[in-house]
């Protein structure tokens, strides 16, 4: 729909439920689910449970205490599930939840729709750039 179409100024969707006040639950969840570390955590974890040390290997760039916190995050979020087994040394595995793989879906609308238009983007970021540097010779 556009936004010529939407006549109704009441409307199911409202961007003011991005509100940035921190008490408003739809912008935190999208704060958690939006950063890269969850997106690459959810991604990774689409078809296959895995070991702390397996995501790791995996993420280039993470710190063990930043996938930690990721993944403590998405499991309080019901995102993600973690498995402890009574073996020595100890073995956990995460695993995404139903609600994540609902999730996992939309995450690969998003990066579709990115490689789709990846060669727009850097064709209008060139061009903004070079209209800066323009600006500020």
């Amino acid at each position: 729909m556009n936004c010529e179409d939407n006549l109704d100024p009441i409307d199911d969707y409202d961007v003011r439920q991005w509100d940035t006040r921190e008490d408003c639950e739809v912008r935190q969840i999208l704060d958690r689910i939006a950063d890269k570390w969850s997106l690459l955590v959810i991604a990774l974890l689409d078809c296959q449970s895995l070991r702390f040390t397996q995501l790791r290997r995996e993420i280039d760039g993470v710190s063990q205490r930043m996938l930690s916190v990721t993944l403590r995050q998405l499991e309080r979020d019901g995102l993600v599930t973690r498995t402890v087994y009574p073996v020595v040394p100890p073995r956990v595995d995460y695993a995404l939840t139903p609600l994540g793989r609902t999730l996992h879906e939309t995450i690969k609308s998003l990066v579709t729709w990115t490689e789709e238009h990846q060669e727009e983007i850097a064709a209008a970021r060139a061009a903004y750039d070079a209209r800066r540097e323009m600006m500020e010779s």
